[in-house]
């Protein structure tokens, strides 16, 4: 399948979706972890109403279930870390540390699909860490918080590989569902631990308010039925690394999104410019770099 122009807007949205989630979640109230309990029950709960709603199907092999299943748990452990990431050190660190994504599915994809390392796809996997860098004030000091946002960007390139594969046989609605629910019980059984280590009361704190309940609406139906949906199509023609190198944008919106949002007058340093560019070139020159690079290797 080609990707059309339509295609790339598809996934700018998508990627303006996913920065805006950052958004929404500094505005709920209650701790991250139980946001992300609710924001995975709704989100499943949505995408079921979505299936029968457009006469879909909940039916999939054992197999697939249990590899979505899978891959549900793997979508929660992303959650999970990004968001202790930014608690045990601050956002930036965690952003740094989740734009490897790009970098581990250049690793991951091939391997996956048993092809080969592509050279470009490493290189420019690496520039755009070196563009976020520039963008972010990166502290060394937070160790664990480096780790963990790693671990998100690793998990991330995990998922989106998987689900590329997947897509080609069971359907993008159908994929979301059950690895909305698969999140929502892998948090469901972080709980205790959650509960008895890293809280300072033992209490979990499940009573959003009002606004709370809005702002995660949003966040599951929007930031995650809806745009998951499409990433997992986008998926069917565009490569994993070109999708992750995308997402990298995400802060960069979510940036710019604060400004409007929050009413943040400040003029941006010299280095959120220049990473800008950076980050903007290798996504907007990939195609074009992708295609004479296939042109010479067939000489043609």
């Amino acid at each position: 399948m080609i990707a059309t122009t339509k295609d790339y807007v598809k996934l700018h949205f998508v990627v303006l979706l996913f920065g805006f989630t950052a958004i929404l979640g500094k505005l709920v109230t209650i701790p991250s972890v139980e946001m992300v309990f609710y924001r995975t029950l709704l989100a499943a709960g949505g995408m079921g109403v979505l299936i029968l709603a457009t006469s879909g199907t909940f039916k999939v092999t054992r197999i697939d279930f249990f590899k979505i299943s899978l891959t549900g748990i793997i979508v929660a452990v992303h959650w999970l870390t990004f968001f202790a990431s930014g608690r045990v050190s601050n956002p930036s660190t965690s952003l740094v540390g989740f734009a490897t994504c790009s970098f581990w599915a250049a690793f991951i994809e091939p391997i996956a699909k048993r092809k080969k390392i592509q050279g470009l796809e490493v290189v420019l996997g690496v520039v755009v860490i070196l563009g976020l860098i520039l963008i972010f004030s990166f502290n060394f000091d937070y160790a664990l918080g480096l780790f963990l946002g790693v671990a998100s960007g690793l998990t991330a390139a995990l998922f989106s590989v998987i689900n590329s594969k997947l897509a080609a046989r069971v359907s993008a609605y159908t994929i979301t569902f059950y690895e909305m629910i698969g999140a929502c019980i892998t948090v469901v059984v972080f709980f205790p631990l959650y509960q008895t280590f890293f809280t300072d009361d033992q209490q979990l704190h499940l009573t959003p308010e009002m606004m709370d309940w809005f702002y995660i609406g949003i966040m599951a139906l929007a930031c995650s039925v809806y745009a998951y949906s499409v990433m997992i199509n986008l998926s069917k023609k565009l490569s994993v690394f070109f999708l992750n190198l995308a997402l990298n944008l995400e802060p960069v919106y979510g940036i710019l999104i604060a400004l409007v949002v929050f009413g943040q007058q400040e003029v941006m340093g010299w280095n959120f410019y220049l990473g800008t560019l950076v980050i903007l070139s290798a996504v907007a020159f990939y195609p074009f770099l992708k295609a004479r690079s296939e042109k010479n290797r067939w000489g043609s």
